[in-house]
């Protein structure tokens, strides 16, 4: 693990580690991640159940 990592990959890490059940089904996708993107001073990571197809959605506000 390296020590230069960013916060936002640093996050996304803790959301692949603890955060792969769908809300919607219940499925565990323990061979997924989330997703993270950046743009107009937001983060956003998303998680897509391979099942289902319901999308989970956080963001944070960079200010």
């Amino acid at each position: 693990m390296s020590a230069h990592r960013s916060p936002f990959d640093r996050l996304r890490q803790k959301f692949d580690e603890s955060e792969l059940e769908c809300r919607q089904c219940g499925y565990l996708d323990d061979d997924g991640g989330w997703r993270v993107t950046a743009s107009r001073g937001r983060v956003q990571y998303q998680f897509v159940c391979p099942i289902c197809e319901a999308v989970e959605t956080r963001s944070i506000r960079l200010e």
